[in-house]
């Protein structure tokens, strides 16, 4: 399928801009589809009995499975269906054994998914370390190298920021990482929905991500893991191989992490999603979102009163461009966006409070986000209202 032809698979497009895939993706047709025949046809409990619905339930949810195995070069892991990233984070803070002296290292640039975990691990005696980029949002290697100790348990890094676009040297890091017996992990709710990510050429242990960013159901997420490296956060049922009064015994691979009944038409819709993603060609998608970006990007500077946070090059960021028009509050600029044009955009601080405050920025910023649907027209749209509404101030 070429990319200009998957628009006629995502309904809301036809009367929308739909620019806010950064917080949530449209979900196309066959996605739908595939939900739909589960609830229809054959709606069982997965991996519980040997009837003929739940043999189907079962199969087609292990597939799920291997197709996103497949899909993020991880078959050699263990790839555990979430809610969603933040879930996927919080199961390895909960999982792994701290101590008092332990070290984590992460940046400003992470969602409060990425952080929050970390900043309660203080509780229980482990160091948070903070790295900081430049102004224009590049963080050099040799803060990494410094930052990275001998006594360093976690490093934790967004692969692309999701307010400025920015993505990070991943390999560079692991390398790092690895040299100090550091575990690794890689926040790609924002890469592995819009470019290739392979988790083991990237050299991460863990690697979370969301599937409503990718095509896929909300309630549906990654954790992807090198090997099983942490306790399970919840036990019951489909965990276990053995259990008495006196002790149990847990299961092998991704069941042994995934107590009670699953998201399962979700999961079966999320591999449904990556089907329809390997089909366009995350190259071809990615090469697209590029073109977009840069069309914005050279377009912007020419509107008076804008300023534009993160990278204003091509290089190592992806379709996410974040503004601001001064004396105007970034909510307003949505609003007026949607009134005028029907663009939608996300504003506000975007879960990032800590990296707005370090660019000074009380009420957030303005937020525009690309997909494979979204088209050159609507870029220009977009910035044809964005010069309307600057001529406000």
């Amino acid at each position: 399928m070429k990319l200009k032809d998957c628009i006629a698979d995502f309904q809301i497009s036809r009367y929308l801009h739909y620019m806010d895939n950064a917080a949530t993706s449209l979900v196309p047709e066959p996605v739908i589809a595939a939900m739909n025949e589960y609830d229809r046809q054959y709606r069982a409990n997965v991996g519980r009995g040997m009837h003929r619905l739940t043999r189907v339930a079962t199969q087609k949810y292990q597939d799920a499975h291997d197709l996103v195995s497949n899909f993020i070069g991880g078959k050699e892991g263990t790839t555990v269906f979430t809610k969603n990233t933040t879930e996927a984070i919080n199961m390895v803070a909960a999982g792994l054994d701290w101590q008092s002296g332990d070290r984590i290292v992460t940046t400003i640039f992470e969602h409060h998914s990425n952080l929050l975990p970390w900043l309660r691990l203080r509780q229980k005696g482990v160091e948070l370390v903070v790295i900081r980029p430049d102004e224009a949002g590049i963080f050099d290697i040799e803060e990494f190298e410094e930052a990275i100790t001998a006594n360093t348990k976690l490093v934790a890094v967004s692969h692309a920021s999701n307010v400025l676009g920015t993505v990070q040297p991943m390999r560079e890091i692991a390398d790092i990482c690895k040299t100090q017996g550091a575990y690794f992990l890689v926040d790609g709710a924002q890469s592995v929905p819009h470019f290739p990510v392979d988790a083991r050429r990237i050299g991460c242990d863990f690697l979370c991500f969301s599937g409503h960013k990718m095509l896929g159901p909300t309630g549906t997420g990654v954790l992807w893991m090198r090997d099983s490296l942490i306790s399970p956060l919840i036990l019951g049922g489909g965990t276990v191989e053995d259990v008495t009064t006196e002790f149990y015994s847990l299961t092998g691979g991704y069941q042994r992490f995934e107590g009670g009944t699953p998201n399962i038409s979700g999961a079966i819709g999320l591999g449904q999603a990556v089907k329809y993603l390997e089909n366009l060609g995350m190259d071809a998608i990615f090469r697209h979102e590029q073109e977009l970006t840069e069309r914005l990007l050279k377009g912007l500077p020419d509107i008076e009163n804008i300023t534009i946070y993160g990278p204003q090059d091509m290089k190592n960021r992806i379709g996410i461009v974040s503004f601001t028009i001064d004396r105007i509050h970034p909510h307003e600029i949505a609003y007026l966006l949607d009134e005028r044009a029907a663009i939608l955009v996300r504003s506000g601080d975007h879960c990032c409070i800590p990296l707005m405050k370090s660019l000074g920025l009380q009420n957030g910023t303005v937020r525009a986000s690309f997909y494979m649907y979204n088209t050159q027209e609507e870029v220009d749209l977009l910035l044809e209202t964005i010069e309307e509404i600057a001529r406000i101030v």
